[in-house]
């Protein structure tokens, strides 16, 4: 711990001894950051373990630990990373208890922004209450990300409500609504997307967009067990959506003709899943977890104790439809006038978080309404 000034208590409160820290995070021995080196060369260790190494699912470095005199030392890059990675990528049940509680505050918060939304209302209110709730009920001070309101057209938007776009459309009446919002508490992340219309009532568009997405999901949810590999079930969606848009009538043809035109990525651009805990998108790489190139990148072979994301979508985004239309390839399954029909609606994607156990997987997700 840092060897704090008297004045600190001052400004901060009291200032915790050695003892109280090591109490509270129940480790062998505490001492002063200033203490660190005598300690260790007394110790005089074989090397020493940092961690370091390169996120995959960010592309970010980790910041090693240092200390002043750090290079007298054998330093260890190589070991720890992989050894935390796999210790994040599998859930304790301690920790499965404060993500069943952090999810649970997200779900009712989702609820009670479900049925305060209201035509005229602005998408900024909606991520207002959404957060009022996760603090005031929950005592989660903090959301796992910005969220993600959308409206109306700007319910197509991937990652809608940064900076640049922050959540501040009036949302009219019919409009479909894709929020995508989690809190966090104690460190642990959740992670859910609802759509729904603004007005309660879908329309018989938005049925075939919703219904079809939903069965994408419960498809991805029931062929999820020990041993499978996401990619195989990031397939098995994208061929659901393009059924459920064949059926209906905006596409013709063979899916699986579909399928190696890349079609499925024109409604679906994104991936299916990610993992979950610390962070939103959380590591996970250990053995071949994670590939950038790939459209899914979480590719490991399912395992119990795993926490993940399950999030099929369907969205009409207007470059992508374009690039399809002028492409032989892919145009011929497109029913033009159809589809023309749905341009500036949006998108619906239905995002549920799962843990995988000996069976199959649980829905960690299972009080929303989604039906």
């Amino acid at each position: 711990m840092p060897r704090l000034s008297p004045d600190h208590a001052i400004w901060e409160g009291p200032i915790w001894s050695n003892d109280d820290f090591r109490e509270k995070y129940q480790v062998d021995e505490v001492l002063y950051v200033d203490e660190m080196l005598q300690f260790l060369t007394v110790k005089s260790p074989e090397s020493l373990l940092v961690l370091s190494g390169i996120n995959e699912m960010s592309g970010s470095p980790t910041f090693e630990a240092s200390f002043s005199g750090i290079e007298n030392f054998n330093i260890n890059r190589s070991n720890l990373y992989p050894e935390i990675i796999d210790l994040r990528t599998f859930k304790t049940n301690f920790e499965l208890d404060v993500m069943r509680y952090v999810i649970g505050i997200s779900e009712d918060a989702h609820k009670v922004v479900m049925t305060a939304t209201t035509p005229g209302s602005y998408e900024y209110q909606s991520e207002a209450q959404f957060l009022f709730y996760i603090y005031n009920n929950g005592g989660s001070r903090h959301a796992a990300y910005t969220s993600i309101c959308g409206s109306g057209p700007n319910s197509a938007i991937l990652h809608y409500g940064h900076a640049g776009s922050p959540n501040d459309r009036r949302i009219e009446d019919g409009d479909m609504c894709c929020y995508d919002m989690g809190a966090q508490y104690f460190g642990y992340a959740a992670d859910i997307t609802c759509s729904f219309p603004t007005n309660g009532v879908f329309t018989d568009d938005q049925k075939i967009v919703y219904n079809t997405v939903l069965n994408a999901n419960r498809a991805a949810q029931a062929a999820c067990r020990p041993g499978v590999r996401l990619t195989e079930v990031y397939n098995l969606a994208l061929r659901t959506i393009l059924q459920g848009l064949k059926d209906g009538g905006l596409l013709v043809g063979e899916i699986d003709d579909m399928m190696s035109a890349g079609l499925g990525r024109v409604f679906q651009p994104h991936g299916l899943s990610h993992f979950l805990g610390l962070d939103v998108h959380d590591v996970g790489a250990g053995v071949a977890g994670y590939k950038n190139h790939l459209p899914n990148r979480f590719i490991r072979a399912m395992l119990p104790g795993m926490v993940f994301t399950i999030e099929p979508g369907c969205y009409f985004i207007d470059p992508l439809l374009d690039e399809a239309l002028n492409n032989p390839a892919q145009s011929r399954f497109i029913v033009g006038d159809v589809l023309e029909r749905f341009r500036g609606s949006g998108g619906v994607r239905i995002e549920d978080v799962v843990l995988v156990n000996e069976e199959g997987v649980e829905n960690l997700t299972p009080n929303l309404p989604r039906t």
